[in-house]
């Protein structure tokens, strides 16, 4: 694969590290360091630069995949499903019964049948979080497994990184997150903001009102707050925008001191999607036919899902949607130590299963499936063994614990294989035996398909130089 420098004189690591202190080509290290965050230094490879828009279907609180996309038949009575094997439209892709839909459209998607890792905590939720969606391992654990809560210090969801780098070309929310943050306990948010990038590349987050348990919450989105005053004229808001820049201009001092703030990026993104309307008129649900919005289910999570395809239909980079249940509780929550045979066949998984085969439908028709990534994944697994401990918590007969060891995440669109398994886990899905991709891999991938070499530097709350993921791309999922 070969390596070429951006437009704006990028370096890897290896040639920082081979320069040391000392110069390169005329260049200081701290220069050579600012270059590199200014371009993406991977040019070419497959999938490179693939995919506009990414679409992250997080399902925060670990779904099991010996009961939904890697079951396992012959095996133990204290590891097999209770939920049968069935056949998918691609031999050696089955999945349970739980997912009719999803096994109709398996020749579209890649399964990553081999993700693993060791997570720095007890095998909580927020520590996994946090390792899936910056790269990186979290710096304080307490005994308990808990967080510290979000901080200006932590490194950057993977988005924000994102749309630093390839910003979208319209007048439109950049990173949209919805319909709840990322949740364990009392910490709330950990790994879902710009952390140390700053405020300017936080998500959008479209959180309607309404508890977890509210099915119908994604009716109540609030438009307004993305619309004109009556009484204020797009005119007249332009003309206010043209005085602020010749106060601006007289205010040198001001502007250096709250420079790190970026608030010129925060005023032009709003100005410009306020009077563009994209961002409101992707919110709107209603536009669409009640006959689509029945296939992708009226939960929460099937209207995300929709809403999702909206907006990067209207020139969003990244849309995440995260599960719509605290990560550690009940009911449709993923995180099944007790209840698991009604909670995941009355509950999750038929929320999920049409949301998901919908989207990939939905975009594929549209012609929208080839330049959008859609990953579906959680931070973790549930253990092959029902009834055991692995993180401290106490699991029945009819439950499974943590298990980061081994688990599985889809892929479709934006140049990945359609109809392609990728890894393969041991007989009792307990640990990968081809293939096992890490986390900063998986982000890797990402990046690369967006066309951003994960090697470029970024640089954190204390101006010290930052991979965007130590892990490299696994290009072997690129058509």
């Amino acid at each position: 694969m070969s390596r070429a420098r951006g437009p704006g004189g990028g370096w890897t690591r290896r040639e920082i590290l081979r320069a040391g202190g000392a110069s390169l080509l005329g260049l200081s290290l701290p220069q050579m360091l600012k270059a590199s965050e200014a371009a993406p230094i991977l040019t070419s490879g497959p999938g490179w630069n693939r995919a506009k828009s990414i679409i992250l279907l997080y399902m925060q609180g670990g779904p099991s995949h010996i009961d939904l996309w890697d079951p396992k038949d012959g095996v133990p009575d204290d590891v097999r499903s209770p939920f049968r094997t069935i056949k998918s439209k691609v031999p050696g892709m089955e999945v349970t019964e739980l997912l009719p839909h999803l096994a109709q459209i398996t020749d579209r998607i890649t399964m990553i049948r081999s993700m693993a890792y060791t997570p720095n905590g007890l095998f909580n939720h927020t520590a996994a979080i946090y390792q899936m969606l910056t790269g990186y391992t979290a710096d304080r654990v307490s005994p308990s497994g808990q967080l510290e809560p979000p901080s200006p210090k932590d490194f950057p969801n993977f988005g924000a990184n994102i749309i630093k780098l390839k910003p979208p070309q319209v007048s439109m929310l950049p990173f949209v997150m919805t319909p709840r943050p990322l949740q364990e306990s009392n910490v709330i948010g950990k790994a879902g903001t710009a952390g140390f990038l700053g405020r300017a590349f936080d998500p959008y987050t479209l959180y309607p009102t309404g508890d977890d348990l509210d099915q119908a919450k994604m009716e109540r989105i609030r438009i307004k707050d993305l619309a004109l005053r009556p009484e204020l004229s797009i005119d007249r808001l332009e003309r206010r925008g043209r005085l602020r820049d010749q106060v601006r201009q007289n205010m040198r001092a001001i502007d250096e001191a709250v420079e790190h703030f970026q608030l010129d990026r925060y005023t032009e993104q709003a100005m410009s999607l306020i009077l563009s309307g994209r961002a409101r008129n992707a919110f709107d649900l209603s536009q669409e036919p009640d006959k689509l919005r029945d296939q992708y289910g009226r939960t929460t999570f099937g209207q995300c899902c929709l809403l999702a395809r909206r907006c990067v239909e209207a020139g969003a980079r990244v849309v995440q949607v995260n599960w719509p249940k605290v990560a550690n509780s009940d009911r449709h929550s993923w995180d099944m130590h007790k209840d698991l045979k009604n909670r995941l066949g009355n509950e999750a998984a038929p929320m999920f299963d049409p949301a998901y085969s919908s989207l990939i439908r939905d975009l594929d028709s549209r012609g929208l499936l080839e330049d959008t990534l859609v990953v579906a994944v959680g931070e973790f697994g549930r253990s092959p063994k029902r009834g055991i401990s692995t993180s401290g918590n106490d699991n029945t007969d009819d439950g499974r614990d943590h298990w980061p060891y081994c688990f599985t995440a889809l892929l479709a669109g934006g140049g990945i294989k359609r109809g392609y398994v990728h890894g393969r886990s041991d007989e009792t899905g307990s640990a990968p035996l081809e293939n096992p991709v890490h986390p900063t891999e998986l982000l890797a991938t990402l990046y690369h398909a967006v066309g951003i070499s994960p090697e470029t530097m970024v640089f954190n709350h204390l101006n010290q130089p930052r991979e965007m993921t130590p892990g490299s791309p696994v290009t072997d999922l690129f058509a």
